[in-house]
């Protein structure tokens, strides 16, 4: 099983009717970031879809976080390279 990072949410989100306080991150491939590129146009595009990709939730779902939210997203991401 690979290994995945936790993150707290402190504004929790909901997700298929269920309200979500944790996204746990897989650790990143070199193909998630080239799917990622694929599927963006815009580098916060491509931000979201890797994030959202290595979290198993929809791009959507990580448009709705809090920016605070975001922020940590951003830094276990970061963590991975």
């Amino acid at each position: 099983m690979s290994e995945r990072t936790p993150v707290s949410l402190k504004y929790p989100i909901e997700i298929d009717g269920a309200t979500v306080s944790v996204l746990h991150l897989r650790r990143a491939k070199v193909r998630d970031r080239l799917t990622a590129q694929k599927m963006a146009n815009s580098d916060a595009e491509r931000e979201i879809a890797l994030i959202a990709m290595l979290a198993d939730v929809a791009p959507s779902d990580i448009e709705n976080l809090d920016m605070a939210d975001y922020s940590a997203l951003q830094e276990a991401l970061t963590g991975f390279f």
